[in-house]
């Protein structure tokens, strides 16, 4: 059985929309794309660096559109990019019950029921999942008790609008701190699990 892991960036009142460039998503009319870039430093790079280069997940999980900006432009990276090799290698599940023919190299297409999949994933891969952005997707599962951690890059800014990681009409969820590392920017990284 594996555990899922959402790992993003998001800003002190939690919007995670559209952190690394300003046209990345305009939906809902969101205009602060791009907002994480300048807080980016050393030791965040180091951090996220090491997690990846240390096996990382082995496998990773998207909601369709995220899961097509991301095919869209990591394999178009240069091949000694470290994060272009690690997201190639990795399995990468797609919810979708749309999604027919993935290009991307290891892509495995998870449909019908959400929750339902991703439990059934979740209770035969091996290795631990890692869900990267698909607000949608954590939306869905989070009701569910199918996230077992949290790992935030926590940016000290506030947008007022934009797609939040914990939705106004979410249900409770307790996390307990597993780690905190400040970065040079203020940026928190901290580390959380489900309590």
């Amino acid at each position: 059985m594996s555990t899922i892991e959402i790992v993003n960036h998001v800003t002190l009142d939690g919007v995670m929309q559209a952190p690394a460039d300003p046209d990345e998503d305009r939906r809902g009319g969101f205009e602060h794309g791009g907002w994480a870039t300048r807080y980016f430093d050393e030791v965040q790079g180091e951090y996220m660096g090491s997690r990846m280069s240390g096996g990382g997940s082995g496998a990773l999980l998207f909601g369709r559109w995220t899961y097509e900006k991301m095919a869209g432009f990591w394999p178009t990276q240069p091949e000694d990019n470290m994060i272009r090799q690690v997201m190639t290698r990795a399995t990468k599940y797609v919810v979708s019950n749309t999604l027919r023919e993935p290009e991307w190299e290891n892509t495995v297409v998870v449909g019908g029921d959400a929750v339902e999949a991703v439990g059934d994933l979740k209770e035969r891969e091996d290795r631990n999942i890692v869900l990267l952005g698909s607000a949608e997707l954590i939306h869905t599962l989070l009701p569910h008790g199918l996230i077992d951690a949290l790992l935030l890059t926590i940016h000290p800014l506030v947008l007022g609008s934009g797609k939040r990681l914990f939705p106004d009409d979410g249900s409770a969820a307790a996390f307990t701190l597993a780690e905190v590392k400040p970065t040079s920017t203020g940026v928190l990284i901290a580390r959380y699990e489900a309590a």
